[in-house]
């Protein structure tokens, strides 16, 4: 299980090796997503809050990087964070996210990218639900939903 002191060690010292790499140029991905999409997952944007139906879903399932297709996490990790944001407690994999120191906006925070393709997924924090304490707080429009 990762917690808090494993992310600061990833952010600090160097991500898990991930299984395999995705690379395209900003054109192929402008050919793959839609233009929201694309804002969000290559441009680093951030999706309105409590704008995706995927907030209140809870159903089995396992939810995959909109971009190159990488499992990231499985709806059992999934929580209600009263964020507008779909919130998991883990990744579905150690080496599925990397992470990021982030200073944007007069903040410090930790950005998740997918560790396959770098797609921007969100940030995670450390005010999750026990046993983790982790909130993974992830844009919708950066998942796809994956049935069992």
């Amino acid at each position: 299980m990762i917690k808090w002191a494993d992310i600061i060690r990833f952010t600090n010292k160097g991500n898990p090796t991930p299984d395999n790499r995705v690379e395209k140029t900003p054109e192929e991905w402008k050919q793959l997503l839609t233009p929201e999409e694309f804002q969000v997952a290559r441009l680093k944007g951030t999706e309105r809050s409590f704008s995706s139906e995927l907030c209140s879903l809870f159903d089995p399932g396992i939810y995959e990087c909109k971009c190159c297709g990488t499992l990231l996490f499985d709806a059992s990790e999934k929580f209600e964070s009263g964020t507008g944001w779909p919130s998991f407690t883990q990744p579905l994999k150690e080496n599925a996210i990397a992470y990021h120191a982030d200073k944007s906006y007069g903040m410090i925070r930790v950005e998740v990218v997918c560790n396959t393709c770098d797609a921007h997924l969100g940030h995670v924090f450390p005010d999750g639900p026990e046993p983790s304490g982790l909130r993974y707080c992830i844009n919708a429009i950066s998942l796809s939903k994956v049935k069992e």
